[in-house]
């Protein structure tokens, strides 16, 4: 336990160095300031810009900046679709993949454009290596600089400036963060064995002269953005439990880095964009206290093992089923914490094989939304609950809402209920309906609480556009595809489209004179009080979930039956 104490602490320390450096460098890309990078991005992005005819100075309205969002992921994704199809015809396909059904192809492409990463198919047997490099790997980029974009745009209304410019906000956080740090990753990987090739299939004899296929591609560029982009989706069917794509200690350490340096990041960001350093550290240690929390309870009860089997076989042993040996307990548990709090996906052991206290860990954090959260709209339903903070409050105390001396009144309570109530609609409400037809629909492999977790899960990790999910469901189905893409798509699209409106509405009042009943919102008391109506409306549709779930079967797995 001790090893792994050091372990999980060296990795946060590592993560917490990184947020003032790069909430600082992202701070000064979005601001439009000098960067390291101008000297060689300024003439890529300027011929860009005038080949695409945007107009750099030129501000969006919200329903502007919505309209480009959605116009934009639109023919990204009927381009992605077409690529896909007809992959047969096109380079770099040794194996000669033919195109998948048509509902596997449009979760696919929905599932990428959309930033969750969910696969209902193995990328290794499915798809060539054009499509996972220029179809898939493609979106992996514009998805997350999509959630970046946004989350940059809520951030400028929240602090009194214009919203800014979609295709500019877009460009920039793929030529100067994304693009630069997975370069840099992706050969960081190649070095510790990731492989880089666009050989085929290897085809080996073994000790035993039998036939072995061992599939391989252009694994370290896609793994790094993958990861770094919060995307999730594994160039392999196992995803970061595979060898290639995630061989040893190093390069686990490096994917965790990168999985939550952004969303971790943004809160500095914001920050600087306010004025106000002291709200940000006081926001990300809120966050952090939680975050640190659930890994305890997670990393705790897989080093405890189960209880059952330790009791059979008269031994004391952490939980390994659905584990890598390489990696171990402690480290599939870290990162099955981490990517479900960075709303990533990606895993490196199997999430079906956790103890209970993993699963709720796993489920909490895809509840709630904000721990760290994805590219971007992690960040900005942080702010979603420090506003109805400030509004419960003040009607509590007769004080002034406020947030950054801006009112808060009923048109952002409204769109910020919008935003944090389309979630359960996008969760519950398909797992209702799958959870009534067991055997036409839902395909459940456990019985029992964890047959409930299972269904759940799928749902709460498509709306949450997280992309991990508890395997041996058999959710290749035309209704798990087609149900899935609702919840990925409702789960992305309407939350941005409300937060867009309810900081151009912020931005848009003027700023009020602070007053002795205003509401200091940089003080630990407030960021406790925060903390406190987090769990309470973030738990508050989810705990009934819970109960039937994880929590049950942690109850029976105790009673020892």
């Amino acid at each position: 336990m001790g090893q792994g104490f050091l372990q999980i602490s060296f990795t946060l320390c590592i993560a917490i160095a990184i947020v003032p450096i790069l909430g600082r460098y992202m701070a000064r890309v979005f601001l439009g300031e000098r960067t390291i990078l101008d000297f060689l991005m300024n003439p890529i992005e300027r011929s860009f810009f005038v080949l695409a005819g945007v107009r750099t100075k030129d501000d969006l309205t919200a329903w502007q900046y919505i309209r480009a969002v959605l116009y934009s992921n639109l023919i990204m994704g009927i381009l992605v679709y077409l690529l896909i199809f007809y992959q047969r015809l096109l380079p770099w396909n040794p194996n000669s993949f033919d195109a998948p059904s048509w509902d596997i192809l449009l979760h696919t492409v929905v599932s990428f454009i959309t930033n969750t990463g969910q696969q209902h198919y193995s990328g290794e047997t499915t798809l060539s290596y054009f499509s996972q490099v220029a179809a898939v790997g493609f979106l992996m980029f514009t998805s997350a600089a999509t959630g970046l974009a946004v989350g940059i745009a809520f951030i400028r209304g929240l602090t009194g400036k214009k919203l800014g410019n979609f295709y500019v906000d877009l460009t920039r956080a793929i030529t100067r963060i994304l693009l630069p740090i997975s370069i840099i990753g992706a050969i960081a990987l190649v070095i510790c064995g990731v492989p880089q090739t666009l050989d085929g299939t290897l085809v080996v004899q073994t000790l035993e002269g039998r036939t072995q296929y061992i599939p391989r591609g252009p694994v370290a560029s896609f793994e790094m953005i993958k990861m770094l982009g919060d995307n999730g989706g594994g160039f392999f069917g196992v995803n970061s439990a595979h060898p290639y794509e995630n061989p040893n200690g190093a390069a686990n350490l490096i994917e965790i880095i990168a999985m939550i340096a952004i969303p971790t990041s943004l809160i500095y960001t914001y920050g600087i964009f306010a004025k106000n350093i002291k709200q940000a550290w006081l926001l990300f240690w809120m966050v952090f206290v939680v975050f640190v929390i659930l890994i305890s309870v997670t990393v705790s009860a897989e080093q405890q093992g189960n209880l059952l089997i330790n009791g059979t076989l008269g031994l004391e042993q952490a939980n390994l089923e659905g584990k890598e040996i390489r990696l171990g307990a402690v480290q599939t548990a870290l990162w099955a914490v981490i990517t479900t709090a960075t709303a990533c996906g990606a895993v490196n052991g199997m999430h079906d094989s956790l103890m209970p206290e993993g699963l709720f860990s796993t489920l909490f954090n895809l509840f709630l939304r904000m721990i760290w959260g994805g590219q971007g709209i992690g960040t900005a339903y942080l702010f979603i609950y420090l506003i109805l903070t400030v509004f419960l409050a003040g009607l509590i105390v007769g004080g002034t809402p406020e947030f950054l001396g801006r009112k808060i009144e009923r048109r952002e309570i409204i769109l910020a209920s919008l935003v944090l109530l389309i979630y359960p609609i996008v969760v519950l409400i398909p797992s209702a309906i799958t959870l009534a037809y067991p055997l036409s629909l839902s395909g459940i492999t456990n019985p029992g609480f964890h047959g409930i977790s299972q269904v759940v899960y799928e749902y709460a990790s498509a709306g949450a556009n997280n992309g991990s999910g508890l395997k041996g469901l058999n959710n290749t189905t035309l209704w798990w595809n087609l149900s899935t893409c609702f919840s990925m798509f409702a789960g992305r699209y309407i939350p941005m489209m409300a937060i867009l409106l309810l900081s151009e509405g912020m931005s848009r009042k003027p700023l009020i004179q602070a007053t002795p009943s205003s509401f200091k919102t940089d003080s630990l008391l407030f960021t406790t009080a925060t903390a406190g109506l987090v769990v309470i409306l973030g738990m508050l549709a989810f705990f009934p979930v819970l109960i039937l779930g994880p929590i049950a079967e942690g109850f029976k797995l105790a009673a020892g039956s």
